[in-house]
């Protein structure tokens, strides 16, 4: 792969991390519930789910999706159901400043690992996402070490991203602000997690 090409990937890929959806929403309320580290582990499986979607991709996920329509509806159903007990636990969340200001950890590091892992490997726009984009960098004779560095082309920015905006929510100043709005935050999260989930389903 050329220079020009892994730039124009890097970009597209950029351009993905950085559009507004539930991994924002899932990123933002771990970093405000349970702090930085929550934040960065819910980003790096986050990105590892991202990852484990273009490995499928370049393995040949693009005809097994093509070829059996009931999987992809199987993995489209599944991720609606999540994205809707997310939106769930968001609504019905006792989130008071009172309890956040005693508890340094309200979500464990096992539950941040698990949510960021499945928002991404349970959204099938993701597989339409790289199939459409590895079609435009990868072909027949492509190499193992072309596939390497698109894989974690794709994994490494995703991760790199979220991780700058958890280190950034993570600030004390913009950090204190979030957790006396918290209850707001978890609302317009439960809101984000509605819309994403009804586009899924229409």
């Amino acid at each position: 792969m050329d220079l020009s090409a892994w730039l124009s990937l890097a970009v597209i890929c950029l351009l993905g991390a950085m559009t507004p959806g539930p991994s924002l929403a899932i990123v933002l309320k771990h970093t405000v519930s349970g702090g930085r580290l929550n934040g960065f582990v819910v980003s790096i499986f986050h990105g590892a789910g991202i990852a484990l979607y273009a490995v499928l991709t370049v393995l040949g996920m693009t005809l097994i999706i093509k070829e059996t329509p009931w999987l992809f509806n199987m993995i489209k159903y599944a991720g609606a159901a999540f994205l809707l007990w997310l939106a769930f636990k968001a609504f019905t969340s006792k989130s008071a400043l009172a309890r956040l200001k005693h508890e340094t950890i309200s979500v464990s590091l096992k539950q941040s690992a698990w949510q960021g892992f499945m928002i991404a490997f349970l959204n099938p726009k993701i597989a339409i996402f790289f199939i459409a984009l590895f079609s435009q960098f990868i072909d027949a004779n492509a190499s193992l070490v072309q596939k390497i560095i698109m894989v974690s082309t794709v994994g490494g920015i995703d991760t790199l991203w979220y991780c700058l905006i958890a280190l950034l929510l993570s600030k004390s100043v913009i950090l204190e602000k979030l957790r006396n709005n918290v209850h707001i935050v978890d609302k317009i999260t439960g809101v984000i997690l509605l819309a994403i989930c009804a586009r899924v389903l229409m």
